[in-house]
Formats: structure tokens, sequence, C-alpha cells
């Protein structure tokens, strides 16, 4: 009997030894001893908290060729403009013509998006932040890039006497189509459409674009009325706009195209958060009356003109009333920025390197970067139907305690270099992220074009995610 349990004694000690061995291998292989799979570094840039992610996994660049234009289309265009501006205030027209290319200044104005590109491609040393290369064989590319300065192009025309019969109008109402009529002793004017028509020709000659059907193209036409005459030419590539205010749901889309930030226009705030040096609850700068979804601005003029501690102003673009924005937005708690004309505007843009918490009132506008950036931290919506009501809007700014409009300033703080054109990780980086980001539904779309048989349809094939017209919701 004694011989028995002791063995089943030795047999359950056998057991459980083997039992603990087992248990002890498994973990071991488990967590020590399997072989490591590679972080997608997409999503590890998600999962560390980068607000940056590299979309390019294992650090492949996209390859980017820039077209060498036709100079007329692009440091011609800087010349046309600084021409037209010297003869319009009585200067001599040929004052630039000895300056070499490279000296050349483009004029500052809320649509350098195409400067700033432009020369970052052209520079030596881009380092490797960038999501693109810029590679100098066509047949290497992945994309090509056609560097147009379209938005300088509307306003590089000479501003011709009332008494010129000539029409000047571009389709939008801007500042520039112009006819191309002949000028004062034969000269040939300087002319918006008949540049958008020669730059669509010249590409339609080139083997790249023929060869694709401009789906791996990439145009900037930042201004809106930029490129309008000959957009159904080259809707097909990947448009560089500020919004889709004045594009068919056919031409653009969020898949397809990018929405870039203007070019800020007041200075940078400096200082830290804080709420002690900010007085006004409330600040806008700019025109009231505007034509189309900016008709709301007379109505909150008329709402908001006379409430205690908020400050509007009615004034055009100079360096005057820039002076007095900068330091309007620099000293108040929220900024406004109802729609104009089209749903964006730089004063947007303004306001969020002034760290002035913007109330954006533009039911139809699209915002840039908004796969990292979560406007809602950054900024309060209000629905147009809400703000036009008497007393709402104060009323609903007065609730956010301070404590709150600090979290909105820490939020705008780390977002802002986002819109810093000058930053070397800013906007420029950014734009270039998204439009590596565009290649996937490139290539789609060009195999798909391959297959399909052309016809007739009775209304527009988007092939895309059209825009957003539900209207936002009031975000306090």
């Amino acid at each position: 009997m004694f011989f028995k349990l002791t063995r089943n004694s030795l047999f359950k000690q056998t057991l459980i030894t083997i039992s603990a061995i087992l248990a002890l291998y498994l973990l071991l292989n488990t967590f020590l001893l399997s072989p490591s799979i590679p972080e997608s570094p997409l999503f590890s840039s998600f999962a560390s908290g980068n607000p940056n992610p590299n979309p390019n996994f294992n650090n492949v660049r996209v390859k980017v060729f820039m077209y060498d234009l036709p100079r007329k289309f692009t440091y011609g265009v800087i010349r046309s403009y600084a021409s037209a501006r010297s003869s319009n205030n009585g200067g001599d027209k040929s004052s630039n013509n000895g300056v070499d290319d490279s000296e050349l200044k483009y004029p500052g104005n809320q649509h350098s998006a195409e400067w700033y590109l432009f020369s970052d491609l052209i520079k030596q040393d881009r380092g490797l932040n960038s999501a693109v290369i810029r590679v100098l064989d066509p047949d290497d590319a992945d994309l090509f890039y056609v560097p147009f300065f379209s938005s300088l192009s509307l306003v590089a025309n000479p501003i011709r006497p009332n008494n010129n019969n000539n029409n000047n109008n571009n389709a939008g109402g801007g500042n520039g189509g112009g006819g191309g009529g002949g000028g004062e002793s034969g000269v040939t004017l300087y002319s918006d459409e008949r540049m958008q028509e020669e730059l669509v020709e010249w590409l339609e000659e080139q083997e790249y674009w023929k060869r694709n059907n401009g789906w791996d193209h990439v145009f900037i036409c930042q201004d809106p009325n930029a490129l309008y005459k000959v957009i159904d030419r080259i809707k097909n590539g990947v448009l560089l706009v500020s919004d889709f205010g004045r594009l068919r749901t056919d031409q653009a889309s969020l898949v397809k195209d990018v929405i870039l930030p203007y070019s800020h226009r007041i200075n940078t705030f400096k200082g830290d958060v804080g709420v002690e040096n900010r007085n006004s609850l409330l600040f806008f700068m700019g025109n009231r009356y505007r034509k189309e979804g900016g008709k709301i601005r007379d109505i909150l003029f008329q709402i908001l003109e006379k409430e205690e501690d908020v400050v509007m102003k009615h004034g055009a673009q100079s360096r005057e009333s820039r002076r007095a924005a900068t330091q309007g937005m620099h000293t108040s708690k929220f900024c406004l920025h109802p729609a104009g004309d089209t749903p964006s505007a730089c004063r947007l843009f303004d306001a969020i390197v002034s760290l002035c918490i913007p109330v954006i009132i533009s039911d139809q506008i699209e915002l840039p970067f908004e796969d990292i950036i979560d406007y809602k931290k950054i900024a309060v919506f209000v629905e147009t139907t809400s703000a036009v009501k008497p007393g709402f809007l104060v009323k609903l700014l007065r609730t956010v305690s301070d404590s709150k409009l600090l979290e909105f300033q820490q939020e705008l703080k780390k977002v802002k270099h986002y819109f810093e054109y000058e930053d070397p990780n800013g906007t420029v980086n950014e734009i270039w992220r998204q439009v590596s980001m565009k290649l996937p539904h490139v290539k789609l779309m060009i195999n798909r074009d391959k297959r399909l048989v052309r016809s007739e349809l009775s209304q527009p094939d988007c092939s895309c995610l059209c825009s957003n017209r539900t209207g936002p919701i009031t975000t306090l």
C-alpha cells in the first residue's frame, strides 16, 4: 500500500513539473523568441501621437517631375505683374527687364502657395522630411507638377482706363481674366485667359500628358478663379485649391484634390497662451458687402456692431488695415470668419496664427489637412441659421470659460505650424504629404480609364466623393 501511494505521488509531481515546463516554454516562445513583425510607419505614427505621420510605407517617397515650362508661365508672370503695376503707377514698364530671374520677388499675397511649392522643388537640398522627391527624368515620375503661377496671372494684366471698351472681367467677376486686346502703340496687353489657353495647348502636346490623359498631373489653382477657363480640360488632374466654392462636383472633390490654406497676411503671434491681454470678445475686419454666400456679412454687422467688447470693422486689404487686423486679432479671444464670395478666406488662417479662436460661419467650407487636424478643437462652428438670430452668437461665446479658452489656444499653438509656409516643417511639407496620398487614386483612375468606353452621359459622372453639402452644427 505504501509503495502504491508513493508511486501515485511521484506521478502527480512529474505531471506538475512537465506542465510547468510546457507553460514556461510557451511563455518564452510567445514573448521573447517569436520574430517581431515590423509595424506600419503610418500606424505607429498615429499610435505614438505624432501629428505628422509619413504615409509612405518603407520610407519610399513619391517621385515628382516638375515641367520646365516656357518661362512666360512662371517668372514671366512675375515680370508682367511688376510691369503692369509700375506702368499703372506712372513708372518705367521695363524697370525689371534687366533683373535676373533668381532676383525676382514674387509679390506677397494670400495665394502665394504656388510660389512656395515651386521654390521648394527647385531647391538643391530639399532635405528628407518631404513626402515627395523631385526627379529629373520624367520616365521615373509618379506625378507631374505643372508650376504655372495661375493665381498671380489673374492679376498680372494692366488696369485699363475706364473708357477702354475691352472687357477686363473674368468669368467669376474677379480681378483679371481680360480679353487680350491691343494696348497703346499696338502693344499687346497681358491676358490671363490667353495664358491659360496657351498652357493647356502646350501640355496637350506633351507625351506624358497624352499617356494617361492628365490623371497623374498636379495643378495649383488657389485663387477661386484661377484656371477657370480651362478647368474642364485639366479636371482629371490633382487640383490644389482653397475651396470648392466655384467648382462643380464633376470638376473637383475631396477624394481627388487637395485643400490648401491661404497664406496668412498678418504677423504671427509670438506670445504664449493666455486671456489677460485679450480684452475683446470677438473681432472682425474685412469687406462688409460681398456677393453670393457672403451676404451674411452685412447681416452680422447689423447684429454685432453695437455689442459690447465686439469689434466689427469694414475695410479692404492694405498695409494699414493689416496692422489694425494684427492688433485686433492679437488682443481678442475669438475671431469671426463668415463666408465671403467663396466659403474660405485668408482671415481664418490669420486667426489661427494669432491664437485667436476662429468662429466659423460658413456652411459650405472645406478645411485643409483635416485628416490630421480636428478643427473642433481649435475653432467654433455655428450654422448660418443660428448665427443670424439676434443675440445668439454673443450669448454663446460668453458662456466659454477661461479654462476652455486656454484649451482652444493650446490646441491652436500645436497646429499653427501647418499654416506657416516659411516653416521648414510647415505648410509646404504638409501639402506634399497630401499630394503623395493621392497617388493610389491616381493609379486607380488611370487603370480604370483604360477599360471604360467613352459615352455621353445625361449627368456628370463624379466617380468620387463629392464635398459636404449638409452644413455644420454649432459645436459649443
